[in-house]
């Protein structure tokens, strides 16, 4: 009977043109040389202090080691705040600043595009022209602000600057247009609130868009160290990125011995941000492939 059936399926053949076997070549290439840089990272940091200074280097490590990982630890260690403390502050930061931007602009762009408060169109305006400027320019009167509010030197300096960015907004307010009406109306005439239907209904269809900004987020907070050098003073409340680029800090001669140490800081810096995309890849090409951005 199994045999009969499977003799009714007819059979499918695929051939695989001589233009497709390139295409597929090219992009393999592609993506291996997209890679090296990150394939360089992972390798420098296992590297013995003797092959970092090879002439001419060397693309792969030849004898892994973990010295360069205890010299972090040393280096940081050295001082008198502990290396889990640069930890705890960056892991801080950067979790309830990704948390508030995705509350903030998915709240935000909700109730702009789907109630249309008065003003809505010249606001929109104005975060339309705020992306136009880098936020180095703007870091002088984001001082002038924090310092007016008494917030230097905490944690607040560093999470609400970051909260209502322009783009992520931008973002937000893209896809959430493309959210159907009739399913917020259907909801409303089922008694529920804005609320439950913001959390129940909205956020869900979204996730694609709030997950690509929990990437984004991420990695720009996460890698920030100018704004701690800038709105921080005491060294207990100094982020890991901060902390990570002291090590290369010094004389010529120190930096040699550090060398190790830093190709092991940037190859942990990396790891977040790769963990963060891998966990969040499939909602992000879905973001990209149904983008919101139009005009």
């Amino acid at each position: 009977m199994k045999t009969a059936l499977m003799t009714k399926i007819p059979r499918r053949y695929f051939r695989i043109s001589p233009g497709w076997i390139l295409l597929y070549i090219f992009m393999l290439a592609l993506v291996v040389f997209c890679a090296l840089p990150l394939i360089f990272v992972v390798s420098t940091a296992f590297k013995p202090f003797d092959e970092l200074f090879l002439f001419p280097p060397r693309y792969f490590v030849m004898k892994p080691t973990l010295d360069n990982f205890r010299n972090l630890v040393i280096s940081l260690g050295s001082s008198t705040i502990p290396f889990a403390r640069y930890v705890f502050n960056s892991v801080l930061v950067t979790s309830v600043t990704v948390c508030c931007t995705v509350l903030v602009c998915s709240m935000g762009a909700y109730g702009m595009v789907k109630h249309s408060p008065p003003g809505s169109k010249t606001l929109f305006s104005l975060i339309i022209a705020a992306l136009m400027f880098s936020p180095h320019v703007t870091q002088i009167s984001r001082y002038m602000v924090v310092n007016e509010l008494g917030l230097i030197n905490t944690y607040w300096a560093l999470i609400l600057p970051n909260i209502a960015v322009a783009y992520n907004f931008f973002l937000m307010k893209q896809f959430t247009e493309q959210f159907p009406n009739e399913l917020l109306e259907s909801a409303r005439m089922d008694g529920a609130r804005e609320w439950r239907i913001f959390w129940k209904v909205v956020m869900p269809a979204l996730t694609p868009a709030w997950s690509t900004l929990v990437v984004f987020s991420f990695v720009t907070n996460w890698n920030d160290y100018f704004s701690a050098l800038i709105f921080l003073t005491s060294q207990t409340m100094k982020t890991l990125p901060l902390a990570l680029q002291t090590i290369a800090g010094g004389p010529a001669t120190m930096n040699i011995g550090r060398a190790g140490a830093v190709a092991a800081a940037t190859f942990l810096m990396v790891i977040p941000t790769i963990v963060i995309f891998m966990t969040m890849q499939a909602r992000v090409m879905e973001t990209m492939t149904h983008s919101g951005i139009k005009g």
